[in-house]
């Protein structure tokens, strides 16, 4: 497709939302309706007089008129993209509330910077580099999260610190990647499944491609999550996306989109072995930030012992005002000095509250000292009431026979908008409307300074209250 096939199109009163870079999807449904994605607020409803059924029902035809196709009773779907956009139309007499639109917006670019994912509360100093030391270590990472939480564009962030000779290959059912343009003078083949070419036929052209990594843009199928295992078991590295509630549950997540028959030791035995991480990132509308805020709140490592059992170790832990951390595993070391690459530091075992951990970030970052507390004179851990997790514990997991689908969940909406918007916030306050306002920049909050923090060596791990004894062979009740 054409990258300027819209230029020839008429945007009208959609286009301030285009144009707007806080805003990254554009809906349309029910007769009017107006709700746009922001990346500093959440989604919101907008009202906006001038886009109505016929506006839009005009730029379907435009749309269709542009691609060389049609769009009526009879073909009541309409895809379009380019470079920096993303339509889907869907018919009134299948949309019977009226014409639906969606507008994705897809810019060739890294939004995500080390210094605004720092600055942000995004993601703590040791975390994000440990992260990066890992795919330097070409380790095999999935990210999870909720629609809407910036999982692909976390996934661009960790591709963009793949080594510039190593060739990468792209496989996306919709184009949304596009690093083969932010980066032309890279050994970059961004590859597109359609009803022709499905993943298993890019797949083994992708093999014969002789990559290095390959990204998958999401895993929702079952033939995703065999193009998944075939490419970790043939020896790729693969960066790759899914839908999930925590990066622990992301195995048996995969599993449960598998539509065949498939063993489910002999699967979760293949995951656990091969891919090395995986990563959640939560996206919420903060009261502390006043603003729609995303950050990474669990990282998982996955491996087999020596006894062939599968062992999730949750390295990084964000509990409400809590950060729990653990030591990598020896095995995960072990693995990324085998690929040249050397951990400078753990991310170090404890307790700490979210601002000692940024204030911690934040002296690592200027590259001053931080204070280091033994085991010995270590303060004991805080807690209020029974110990929900033990930070120091690392999970065997004996595999189940059957694993049911997680459910997925949706998260509220929140409201502010750069039109006229009118909702109601998740935190239920009532309805209102308020005077369109310039989009503004996102504001960065400032690291709160803590002369009591402490800094917590990985071992030996501090004494905690044991957490309830788990049965002999789990099952997947158990284990969720």
């Amino acid at each position: 497709m054409k990258e300027n096939i819209f230029d020839q199109m008429d945007f009208g009163p959609f286009k301030e939302y285009i144009d707007n870079d806080d805003i990254t999807d554009i809906s349309y449904s029910n007769n009017g309706q107006i709700w746009i994605r922001s990346l500093t607020q959440g989604s919101v409803r907008v009202e906006n007089p001038k886009i109505n059924n016929a506006f839009v029902e005009k730029l379907a035809f435009q749309c269709s008129n542009v691609m060389g196709t049609t769009f009526n009773m009879a073909k009541p779907f309409l895809d379009a993209e380019s470079s920096e956009l993303r339509m889907n139309f869907v018919h009134e007499s299948i949309a019977t509330n009226g014409i639906a639109l969606v507008i994705r917006k897809t810019p060739a670019k890294i939004r995500l910077k080390e210094d605004t994912l720092l600055q942000e509360d995004y993601v703590t100093k040791d975390v994000h580099d440990f992260l990066i030391k890992c795919v330097e270590g070409h380790c095999n990472i999935i990210v999870c999260g909720e629609t809407g939480s910036g999982k692909t564009e976390f996934v661009k962030y960790l591709a963009s610190h793949t080594k510039a000779n190593e060739k990468l290959i792209t496989i996306e059912d919709t184009l949304e990647l596009h690093l083969d343009k932010i980066y032309p003078t890279r050994d970059i083949v961004a590859m597109k499944t359609n009803n022709i070419a499905s993943y298993t036929d890019v797949l083994v052209t992708c093999m014969r491609q002789n990559p290095k990594w390959i990204l998958l843009a999401e895993v929702r199928s079952a033939e995703a999550v065999s193009a998944v295992r075939n490419s970790i078991s043939s020896g790729h590295n693969i960066l790759s996306t899914i839908h999930s509630d925590k990066a622990s549950a992301i195995p048996y997540r995969l599993y449960s989109l598998m539509e065949t028959d498939v063993d489910v030791d002999q699967f979760l035995n293949t995951i656990y072995r091969y891919i090395q991480l995986g990563v959640h990132i939560k996206a919420y509308y903060s009261q502390k930030y006043k603003k729609f805020h995303r950050e990474i709140d669990e990282v998982t490592e996955f491996y087999v012992d020596d006894d062939n059992k599968c062992v999730t170790n949750t390295i990084y832990q964000k509990m409400g005002d809590k950060i729990i951390r653990k030591a990598p595993s020896n095995h995960l070391k072990e693995y990324l000095m085998g690929q040249n690459v050397s951990l400078d530091t753990d991310i170090n075992a404890g307790e700490s509250t979210v601002d000692e951990a940024m204030k911690e970030s934040k002296k690592a970052e200027e590259g001053t000292e931080l204070t280091m507390v033994t085991p010995e004179n270590a303060p004991a851990m805080k807690t209020d009431g029974p110990m929900m997790y033990d930070p120091n514990r690392v999970e065997t997991l004996n595999t189940p026979s059957s694993v049911p689908t997680q459910p997925t969940s949706t998260q509220p909406s929140n409201l502010v908008t750069p039109a006229t918007m009118v909702a109601t916030s998740s935190m239920g306050t009532p309805s209102v409307s308020v005077p369109a306002q310039p989009a503004s920049q996102p504001v960065s909050q400032p690291v709160v300074n803590n002369p009591n923090l402490t800094y917590v060596a990985p071992t030996p791990a501090p004494v905690v209250t044991p957490p309830p004894v788990a049965p002999a062979n789990p099952t997947v009740s158990d284990l969720f």
